[in-house]
Order: C-alpha cells, then sequence, then structure tokens
C-alpha cells in the first residue's frame, strides 16, 4: 500500500527529526513526547488549513487545478484519520493501564 497517499513529501504524522525527536536514552521523555505531539498536532492543523485555503481559492477562482485541490483535501483528510486513531490507541492503552491490577 506504498502508493496511497497522492501528495508527495514527508508524512505530518512524523516528528522532524531536528526538534522534538523523543529521546529513548531514559529521563525527560514525558518532555520529548508532548513536544512530538504537539508537533505533530501543528502540522495535521497546518495541512488542514492549507487544505482550505485550497479549497477557497478555487471556489473563488483564483485557481483553476482541481487535481491539486482533491491531493491537498485527501492529504488532509488522512492525516487527520491517522492522528484520530492514534489518539484513540493512546486512550485504550491508558484505560488498560489505569484497570491492571497491582
Amino acid at each position: 500500500m506504498a502508493g496511497i497517499n497522492p501528495v508527495q513529501g514527508a508524512s505530518p504524522l512524523q516528528p522532524s527529526s531536528s526538534a522534538g525527536a523523543v529521546d529513548r536514552s531514559g529521563g525527560g521523555d514525558k518532555a520529548d513526547l508532548a513536544t512530538a505531539f504537539r508537533e505533530v498536532i501543528d502540522k495535521v492543523d497546518s495541512s488542514q488549513q492549507q487544505s482550505a485555503a485550497a479549497i477557497q481559492d478555487l471556489i473563488a477562482g483564483r485557481s483553476q487545478d482541481v487535481l491539486s485541490v482533491v491531493a491537498e483535501v485527501a492529504n488532509a483528510d488522512l492525516s487527520f484519520k491517522l492522528l484520530i486513531g492514534v489518539r484513540n490507541k493512546i486512550i485504550e492503552a491508558y484505560k488498560q493501564t489505569m484497570n491492571m491490577q497491582i
């Protein structure tokens, strides 16, 4: 399924390698993980805003390329659905952890 994403480029759900990378050496993981999640959420939000701007440009007649608008909308939709899926998995893992017997 490598060819599903119609828009080329880095996935918005992958944190950038320079800032906010999760430190797996121990200590401070909580702050780094929170930073990584914030970066991912910001990228998805940016993708949503670009999609909305592309739609507005098409409606206003500033753009005639329907295919690029459809690609922007598909990319934003896929990114959002993936983010929601990850959020749901994190919530499920948290609930399972809280229900564990000690």
